[in-house]
């Protein structure tokens, strides 16, 4: 099961939910914006309906193959590597040639399938560091960062600790540019 629900976690995460939310609007987001296919771009570029959509599809690709792990009874270290699998599907997508998102809405997915408890816990984090500095971007680096302490704290499995480090790694990694902004001060910020 576990060999057959990996690939499966794989593939559901390439489903590129931004990219087919631009296309039904007639706009490819890759074109547009900062040319990323997440929540994010879709909407500051099709508005705020196609951005919810797509924040929804891209956190339940991260969501629905843990929980069917989790339901199987997989153990904790099978589930992490079906989450990562998920989370690897976005950021390197079949269907867009492995030019995929940022990863934060599908992480977020996995986690809140988890540990609940400690994923609203980092939405508290993320949604004080946007509120404050109104910049998505340093809401989920921060939020990432907080990730393996907050499961940590909520006495999760080692694997499920040390998955949310590999995920945190990743979104940084994912979200350089990003940072390169923030140190100069020109990352745009939400609604702004």
């Amino acid at each position: 099961m576990l060999l057959a629900l990996i690939p499966l976690a794989y593939l559901l995460g390439s489903i590129p939910s931004g990219y087919i939310a631009g296309i039904l609007a007639g706009v490819d987001v890759r074109d547009v914006g900062s040319g990323n296919i997440g929540a994010t771009n879709v909407a500051r570029t099709l508005g705020k309906g196609l951005g919810i959509l797509t924040l929804a599809a891209d956190t339940a690709k991260g969501y629905v193959p843990v929980l069917i792990a989790l339901h199987l009874g997989f153990r904790p270290a099978a589930v992490a590597l079906v989450a990562i699998a998920a989370f690897l599907g976005h950021l390197y997508p079949v269907f867009l040639r492995f030019r995929g998102g940022k990863g934060v809405a599908t992480a977020f997915g996995a986690l809140l399938a988890i540990a609940p408890t400690a994923t609203l816990a980092l939405i508290g984090v993320f949604g004080a560091v946007v509120v404050c500095s109104r910049r998505i971007s340093l809401g989920s680096i921060t939020a990432g960062l907080a990730a393996p302490v907050a499961l940590w704290a909520a006495a999760a499995p080692a694997a499920f600790v040390a998955m949310s480090a590999i995920l945190a790694v990743m979104v940084i990694v994912r979200h350089r540019d990003n940072i390169k902004r923030l140190l100069a001060g020109t990352e745009p910020r939400f609604g702004g």
